[in-house]
């Protein structure tokens, strides 16, 4: 990518930067994968899907010509199966469960995945239906993979649905904590339209607790889920972090997403602190922001990152830098507040913490300065407390507790599901699995007001 490292780098250049970097199946590729399949009659495929989707139904579709049946089937098991068929961790799921790993290489499932729901994009198709009203309403707050697939479920099973997203627009992660590059918006968009066409009513740019209050919608609703995800990226506690240069990788990647392709990178060095898959998502797009040099610092080793396999991958095939058993002490800047290097400190890996990674520790003496001009801060998300505390729920550290097997709260009229349930180092805070619990939420909801045995 070397026009990148160029100060003549124009607005254009940087738009092509940011367009979706896979280009998908051609029709011919489509069809000769799909006849590769071996359509297994209790496919280990559909067992690796945390949304359990029919693998070998869909691709049987596809190999029959059958698009918009082989995405229903898609998208009747994962709500957000557009989105997933280009962010999940496929080699670690149902490509990674695939017969065919003994013997040649598996289905590219993912790939099918894409071309099916890219079909039903690009045919502006209606997938599903809402049932027939019950006379009961949910609440659900937050418009993410989590309540998108609840909100859907419900409408399906004849409840009124109504979303309130605090954002402009719907979709949550996938329309504006995912890189462009690999997740259009346009994607998430189709996914929050289908759920609209049930009648769900969004209500954007509403905070509950500032715009409409806990109280108002445990009166006004039968029940509420909780799908809130995550808030802000929380701070470092290191000397500097207030200086011009240092960012939210959250609010980092969501201007990116809304087209502000700042030029203010073009030729810079910069660090990222972290290394999950927002760190790689920072890294990689300061890169296609004109960035001369991208580091990413973490505190442990490559064997500790939580990024996936395949997100550590496409970074490294961006040219970007890790700096394994590095953390920060301090941020410098100028006279003028502008971030011009990092104090860092060489560190050692010690006993285990309690999510099971080995605890890092400072090496003594080890200090020393790189020289960068931004800072990119990819150390998780805090949890939404204030709105923990407006339901008045159970929780631990920002966790809010709910009965595995219902995903009731300690409120009975309220479900939680998504990342305000995942607690550290406890499960997989995928967006696949955040699909399968607002499904899950949803028929707990439904097995209070209709027979056992009859959703």
């Amino acid at each position: 990518m070397a026009n990148l490292k160029t100060q003549r780098i124009s607005c254009s250049v940087l738009e092509q930067n940011f367009q979706e970097v896979d280009p998908g199946l051609t029709n011919r590729e489509a069809m000769e994968e799909a006849n590769r399949c071996l359509y297994c009659y209790d496919a280990p495929c559909i067992t690796a899907c945390p949304t359990s989707i029919d693998i070998p139904s869909f691709i049987k579709k596809i190999a029959s010509g059958n698009l918009k049946g082989s995405a229903k089937t898609i998208m009747l098991s994962n709500p957000v199966g557009a989105s997933c068929s280009r962010v999940c961790p496929t080699e670690e799921l149902c490509e990674g469960a695939c017969v065919l790993n003994d013997s040649t290489h598996p289905i590219m499932i993912g790939k099918l995945q894409r071309y099916s729901t890219d079909w039903a994009i690009r045919n502006d198709q209606t997938l599903f239906e809402a049932g027939v009203k019950i006379g009961k309403s949910v609440a659900v707050i937050g418009a993410g993979p989590a309540g998108l697939s609840a909100a859907r479920e419900l409408a399906r099973l004849g409840y009124d649905v109504t979303i309130y997203e605090a954002s402009e627009k719907a979709g949550g992660l996938n329309t504006y904590g995912i890189v462009s590059f690999r997740l259009p918006q346009s994607v998430s968009f189709w996914e929050v339209d289908q759920v609209k066409k049930l009648d769900v009513k969004i209500v954007t740019n509403t905070r509950v607790g500032k715009d409409t209050s806990a109280k108002e919608l445990t009166e006004n609703f039968d029940y509420i889920i909780l799908a809130a995800g995550m808030a802000e990226v929380p701070n470092l506690g290191i000397e500097g972090e207030e200086l011009d240069g240092v960012h939210d990788a959250i609010e980092f990647v969501k201007a990116t997403k809304g087209r502000e392709l700042s030029k203010d990178f073009i030729g810079k060095k910069v660090v990222v602190i972290g290394a999950g898959n927002t760190a790689i998502d920072g890294a990689t797009c300061s890169v296609r922001l004109g960035a001369q040099n991208v580091k990413i610092l973490y505190r442990r080793t490559e064997q500790e990152m939580t990024a996936y396999d395949f997100e550590y991958e496409f970074a490294k095939q961006d040219g970007v830098e890790f700096r394994w058993l590095t953390a920060p002490k301090r941020i410098i800047g100028d006279e003028n507040g502008k971030v011009t290097g990092i104090e860092c400190y060489q560190m050692a890996l010690g006993e285990p913490d309690s999510d099971g990674r080995r605890r890092p520790v400072a090496v003594e003496g080890s200090e020393f300065v790189l020289p960068v001009d931004a800072v990119i801060k990819a150390i998780g998300q805090n949890r939404h407390l204030e709105l923990i505390k407006a339901f008045d729920l159970e929780e631990e550290g920002g966790v809010v507790q709910v009965n595995r097997e219902t995903l009731q709260t300690s409120n009975p009229k309220i479900f939680a599901c998504g990342d305000i349930i995942f607690g550290k180092g406890k499960g997989e805070a995928m967006v696949v699995t955040a699909a399968q619990q607002g499904k899950d939420a949803a028929y707990a909801i439904h097995l209070q007001n209709v027979p056992v045995g009859s959703v």
